[in-house]
């Protein structure tokens, strides 16, 4: 799989396509396009890649994508083991062009607020749980809403997003891609790392799935994901845990093993680097 430029949609939806999806893993590789993208998780979790930034995600996630920037929304093995019904990927997924309205409709003084936060998407945007809430019966219906109703609405959902203040930005820098060339191998890297976090993983297997040395993969990976390879697999290890503590009843003990450290204190170590607090304090604030 490669890194690649997704393209899909007929011209009849290349301004505005709202889809409703049900499949699990989301995404099957590490993308970008042209279009914005929000998107609202009703029922779902795992992990999701965007530009630079780790982080679980679960029900009432909501995020907006920016033109171009690489993203990837991998649901935990849980989808892929288990056939509950409780356990169905439940999405709602808005791609859009700057003017699915018309041309240069934000650059107009009063949408002011909303092209800002267009322009802010490009690190790509989490809003908050109380903000997901407010909008959840909005954005839940736009697919059955008729074309000038869904971009009415659309409209609506845009301005409540920009002049909210529950939102945060997620990748530390501007990663939007506008290339493909060499960039297949990031895919296989991501996708790696992501199903096999848990094992005794390192530098020369990744470097191996990428048909590289390490010094060179070193160098490539620094360059697509802003991380170095040991601290890229420590934050998908530790976001998986932080999203354990969460929905798991299982010890923290358990939990360490479980995402590939084999020492408690390095496991606590890393948590309280990358989350700030210890996984005790992290699970009792929850």
């Amino acid at each position: 799989m490669k890194l690649v430029i997704n393209n899909k949609d007929t011209l009849q939806n290349k301004r505005l396509s709202i889809k409703r999806k049900q499949d699990p893993c989301l995404d099957s590789a590490w993308h970008y396009h042209a279009e914005y993208e929000l998107l609202y998780i009703s029922n779902s979790f795992g992990i999701r890649f965007v530009g630079d930034d780790v982080s679980p995600f679960s029900p009432g996630d909501l995020v907006l994508v920016g033109s171009y920037l690489p993203h990837l929304w991998r649901n935990d093995m849980t989808f892929y083991k288990n056939k509950n019904k409780n356990y169905s990927v439940q999405t709602i997924v808005t791609k859009f062009t700057k003017d699915f309205l018309g041309e240069n409709t934000f650059d107009n003084p009063e949408f002011s607020d909303i092209n800002k936060l267009l322009i802010d998407s490009k690190y790509g945007i989490c809003f908050g749980n109380n903000v997901s809430e407010v909008l959840k019966k909005e954005i839940v219906e736009l697919p059955t809403l008729s074309r000038p109703e869904q971009s009415i609405q659309l409209l609506s959902i845009l301005y409540q997003l920009a002049t909210t203040a529950d939102k945060s930005f997620l990748s530390s820098t501007d990663m939007r891609q506008y290339t493909t060339e060499q960039s297949y191998r990031i895919d296989n890297v991501i996708k790696y790392i992501s199903d096999n976090h848990a094992l005794n993983i390192g530098l020369n297997d990744v470097a191996d799935v990428a048909c590289m040395t390490t010094n060179s993969f070193c160098r490539f990976f620094k360059k697509m994901t802003n991380k170095s390879f040991t601290q890229f697999l420590n934050e998908v290890r530790i976001r998986n845990a932080s999203r354990m503590l969460i929905q798991d009843n299982v010890s923290i003990s358990t939990i360490c093993y479980s995402v590939g450290y084999n020492s408690i204190t390095n496991f606590n170590k890393q948590f309280k680097q990358i989350m700030h607090t210890t996984p005790k304090d992290y699970r009792d604030s929850l």
